[in-house]
């Protein structure tokens, strides 16, 4: 059972993985639960087909071509939603899923307004389709992000050297490394960790500045080694995650996709907000260094200044 009508969801990087999985979880909901379905992600024929399959299930989709890369692409990608809600072409948006992330072992790269990577596609980018479309999201709504426990680096992500975060002042952290930075494993996980711990701080803050009946999740779909999240991480490092894939008790999209369809509309978390951290199926306390007042401020000032700069290049 649904909390309200269905409406809309929007969920980006629908194409592959997790996002893939609950697109059609989304879409494989019974008639008068099934919401319409906004897809953005990179155009092309991965689009295409989430988006045919989704339809066959008995779906309304339309799909934004969007390179979350390029803070333009995001924003011509916000304009289009808008567009397509104005028209009646799919019903009020009730649903932001921001499921779309990347991992690059080398934190020199730069996004296309020049921010490190992993950063800009896991975090400023959807800082800025949040920014262009919080004002028609039609609550009783949900905006709910994809976060990670790797912000912490709990005991097993310890054991295998997964980095916690190393937090540091937002404009620093969106800068590209320098030269001199060797890429590998541990910058490309620091720079994850880092993100992830940016989306908790985003979460709390963007409560605090959301209109009232919009509530705000983070979901942690649990350890999904061999995704095409690491997809710029080094090749070894691709083929030890996709063996470890295959463990007992890891996650799968298989089985986290229709979890988090459940956390964008059912009921049973309607009551959820102010980035309530949803891990698997059940609410977790985040551990201190997540909640920070000062750091979420600086963080939504620093971002608002990035998201800016950007539309001015």
């Amino acid at each position: 059972m649904t909390a309200t009508e269905p409406g809309t969801v929007l969920i980006t990087g629908p194409t592959r993985g997790l996002g893939r999985a609950t697109t059609l979880a989304l879409a494989s909901r019974p008639d008068g639960e099934r919401p319409d379905l906004l897809l953005v992600g990179r155009p092309g024929s991965a689009l295409e087909d989430v988006a045919q399959a989704a339809r066959a299930r008995g779906a309304t989709v339309q799909t934004i071509g969007c390179d979350l890369s390029r803070l333009a692409d995001v924003r011509k990608a916000a304009a289009a939603a808008r567009e397509s809600l104005s028209s009646g072409a799919v019903r009020p948006l009730r649903a932001l899923i921001a499921n779309a992330g990347a991992m690059s072992a080398d934190t020199r790269q730069a996004s296309a307004d020049g921010y490190e990577l992993t950063f800009a596609v896991g975090y400023l980018a959807h800082a800025q389709l949040i920014a262009d479309l919080r004002d028609v999201l039609s609550a009783p709504a949900r905006v709910v992000m994809l976060g990670s426990n790797t912000y912490h680096a709990n005991i097993y992500r310890r054991l295998m050297g997964v980095p916690a975060a190393d937090w540091r002042d937002p404009v620093e952290m969106a800068r590209p490394a320098t030269a001199e930075t060797k890429p590998g494993f541990k910058a490309g996980g620091v720079a994850y960790s880092n993100t992830k711990l940016a989306i908790l701080y985003y979460a709390h803050e963007l409560q605090r500045q959301v209109a009232p009946g919009v509530n705000v999740v983070v979901f942690e779909p649990g350890w999904m080694p061999g995704t095409d999240l690491g997809r710029g991480m080094p090749a070894a490092a691709r083929a030890m995650g996709r063996g470890l894939g295959h463990l007992p008790g890891v996650a799968t999209p298989k089985r986290s996709g229709p979890a988090l369809a459940s956390v964008a509309l059912d009921a049973k978390w309607g009551q959820l907000r102010d980035g309530a951290f949803v891990v698997r199926d059940k609410v977790t306390e985040v551990k201190p260094i997540a909640q920070d007042r000062e750091r979420e401020g600086r963080l939504w000032e620093a971002t608002e200044q990035l998201l800016l700069d950007s539309a001015h290049v």
